[in-house]
């Protein structure tokens, strides 16, 4: 048996993908950056994850899903769209049954402590952290990674899933199309006057887009994507003094507003890997694909790709055979290509401001009116494929 697997990165991707195999009879050695403290317990971070009913299936068969707290998971009724000044709004909910949920909303902090929790102490898994890769070789023969202690690892499978700037793929030379979009991404929670009813809006106005995501009676999650010094100088506000700014900038659509933080902001940059993978190499999570949040589907997508590279090695005799990865690869691109290049096109399109593509964009949001588009974006955001569920067991 060749079934020696080294991930780099503990984050969502990584963790899930050790979680599934962890009872295959893989041998398997995650080695993240972070402390096991960080690991165990992460500070909030801002951000609110909106899983699809998929995602949330991969997080029940691993064990994962009870380790969050019911009363921190939040529904997803419907989604709004808008765009600028126009009275307009496009509904979106799911194409599969009236009343169902598109999906949850449960904070990005709470699902990576519920993931660590369920690997933290599995057998067939090591956990080094506080560890660095400074050296990472891949061939036929099988894979070797230097860390910044001086550890050297050996096995027959490596796996990057160290971030969508991952010094891992760097490594191993391996390319990847990197797009900064210019501007950055603000994220606080805020009380608001008006009810959200469930409803999340993505409202594309000038200069900027206004996303809102529902969670408590109340309290929403406020997403900006702004220019970066723009970000910056709100972000270093003191909280009451950001609830006016916030309400200014939605146009007190919600009314007044409190943000009850933390207020913080990211630069945005989408990346998608020339290669997912090479000689007992894959990559999975932001190291494959990184999205704009724009479509609320980073994390789905990563997820997705841990889960489909863990059926490809599940019983697999060698973990690294190049038939496995190229079939995952393959399966992979399929399915997050085509969203990739979709929501950079949406991106290029609502930050011009010039008078033609204003006008294009009111004719897409008409056109999204139509029955037909509706439930294909529907389906986009709730997922169409069911694939075999693994179970982790232990």
């Amino acid at each position: 048996m060749r079934n020696r697997l080294i991930i780099v990165g503990a984050g969502p991707a990584g963790l899930s993908l050790a979680r599934a195999l962890a009872r295959s009879g893989a041998e398997i050695t995650l080695v993240e950056r972070q402390s096991r403290a960080a690991l165990a317990d992460p500070p909030p971070d801002g951000r609110e994850i909106a899983l699809t009913q998929t995602s949330v299936r991969h997080l029940r068969d691993l064990g994962v899903w009870s380790l969050i707290p019911c009363d921190e998971v939040h529904p997803l009724r419907e989604a709004r769209v808008l765009d600028g000044g126009s009275p307009f709004t496009l509904a979106i909910s799911s194409p599969k049954r009236r009343g169902a949920d598109l999906g949850v909303l449960v904070s990005n902090h709470l699902i990576r402590r519920a993931l660590f929790a369920a690997v933290e102490g599995q057998d067939g898994i090591t956990l080094m952290c506080g560890r660095e890769v400074r050296e990472a070789r891949a061939d036929s023969d099988g894979v070797s990674v230097k860390l910044d202690d001086g550890t050297r690892l050996e096995g027959d499978l490596l796996v990057a899933a160290d971030s969508r700037f991952s010094s891992t793929r760097a490594a191993l030379g391996i390319g990847a199309e990197m797009i900064p979009i210019g501007k950055s991404m603000l994220v606080c929670r805020v009380r608001h006057e008006q009810p959200h009813e469930g409803i999340a809006t993505e409202w594309f106005d000038y200069k900027r887009t206004i996303a809102m995501l529902p969670l408590a009676p109340g309290i929403s999650s406020l997403v900006l994507t702004l220019p970066h010094e723009r970000a910056q100088d709100l972000a270093a506000l003191p909280l009451a003094a950001l609830g006016p700014q916030f309400a200014a900038l939605t146009r007190n659509r919600w009314g007044a507003m409190e943000a009850v933080g933390p207020v913080v902001a990211y630069p945005l940059t989408m990346t998608f890997a020339h290669r997912l993978c090479a000689a007992r190499t894959a990559l999975i999570g932001d190291a494959a694909v990184g999205m704009h949040p724009v479509t609320a589907h980073g994390f789905n997508l990563g997820l997705a790709g841990a889960m489909r590279l863990a059926r490809q090695l599940q019983g697999a005799p060698d973990i690294g055979e190049t038939r496995l990865l190229r079939r995952f690869a393959v399966a992979h691109r399929a399915a997050t290509r085509p969203l990739y290049l979709a929501t950079l096109a949406l991106v290029r399109l609502y930050t011009d401001e010039r008078p033609p593509a204003r006008a294009l964009r009111k004719a897409m949001l008409h056109t999204g009116a139509v029955p037909l588009v509706r439930r294909a974006l529907g389906a986009m955001l709730v997922d169409r494929a069911h694939p075999r569920p693994i179970r982790a067991r232990g």
